[in-house]
């Protein structure tokens, strides 16, 4: 009883996410005038798969009680790149996919670098890199576009349905999760991530590799927002440098992750809650073009929910009466 008890504190951030996904969802397709169907299903799955590829990628840096403000922008910059090299013969595509995954590695490693090497704080180093990426975004795709021969099959495929039913993006998440996150979890890089978000200087004093463990963090988040960066590409068949995609996914993905249960400062909480948290925070978007709520209130109702998830994350500091409390 008590490991079952312990399993469940344990995992409480995640349930409360997917609960409120459940609910949010039925009430979303309830309300919807095509109802229940794989339609319905397949055009909330790619959105809501965008946005928690880069609430996983948040997710990564928060563990270790840092933050990301460039992940909408790596995420931006990677639509923009795919926009270029997706196309032509099959393995020119595949060249083009793993360029892409490339980029998003390559500007998480240089966040990664800055920060350790550096010995700047994640939130200033961040800032400075995200703007570094949109301008480059906006120098690649000025206007939005795509080449002549874009690969529409491949990207149909991963935004499509399997067997006519099951959307394929879920099932492109699912096998990120399992391929990437848990292996991730289980190892000691995996298990350091925790230890840092935890106590940096005790993970140290522990013999931990701290510094790989960081900057681990930050290409894996970089690796996931180039991961949203692709399914943007394959699901408008374009690029664009958006400055408001930035902004808008970078604050919608930490919302996604203290939905999910990852703690602020680190050390608490899991991918899995991040997605399910971003699959949420996607479902109450969509309640409101169900609604057919005005448009200038929708971004005033979704700084409500920002704000509420950030407040509902910190809550728990309320009670704390002294810091070993925040790791129990």
């Amino acid at each position: 009883m008590k490991e079952w008890r312990f399993i469940m504190a344990e995992h409480r951030g995640t349930l409360l996410a997917f609960t409120l996904f459940i609910a949010m969802f039925v009430i979303y397709v309830s309300n919807h005038p095509a109802g229940f169907t794989p339609n319905v299903v397949q055009t909330a799955a790619n959105k809501g798969v965008i946005l928690a590829l880069v609430a996983m990628a948040q997710a990564f840096v928060v563990l270790t009680a840092g933050i990301d403000l460039s992940v909408g922008m790596i995420f931006v910059l990677c639509n923009c790149v795919g926009s270029y090299v997706l196309g032509g013969a099959p393995g020119q595509v595949g060249l083009g996919v793993c360029a892409v995954l490339a980029t998003g590695l390559a500007c998480g490693a240089l966040n990664g670098l800055i920060v350790i090497y550096g010995r700047l704080q994640p939130i200033v180093t961040t800032i400075a890199t995200g703007a570094i990426f949109f301008g480059i975004a906006l120098w690649l795709r000025p206007y939005p576009g795509t080449i002549p021969d874009f690969a529409a099959d491949l990207a149909d495929t991963f935004t499509g349905k399997v067997f006519g039913v099951v959307p394929a993006s879920l099932v492109f998440l699912a096998a990120v999760v399992l391929l990437i996150w848990v292996p991730v979890r289980r190892s000691v890089i995996g298990r350091t991530i925790y230890a840092v978000g935890s106590s940096e200087m005790a993970a140290y004093m522990s013999g931990m590799p701290v510094r790989r463990a960081r900057f681990t963090a930050f290409v894996l988040g970089g690796l996931m927002a180039a991961f949203g960066g692709l399914f943007l590409t394959f699901f408008t068949y374009s690029g664009e440098a958006s400055l408001a995609n930035g902004d808008n996914y970078t604050l919608f993905s930490i919302a996604s992750v203290v939905l999910g249960g990852v703690s602020l400062y680190g050390g608490r909480g899991s991918a899995i809650g991040a997605i399910f948290g971003a699959l949420a925070f996607r479902a109450i978007g969509d309640l409101l073009f169900v609604f057919d709520l005005d448009p200038l209130w929708q971004p005033l109702f979704q700084g409500l929910v920002l704000g509420l998830a950030v407040t509902f994350g910190a809550a728990r500091l309320f009670q704390i009466r002294n810091r070993l409390e925040m790791f129990t």
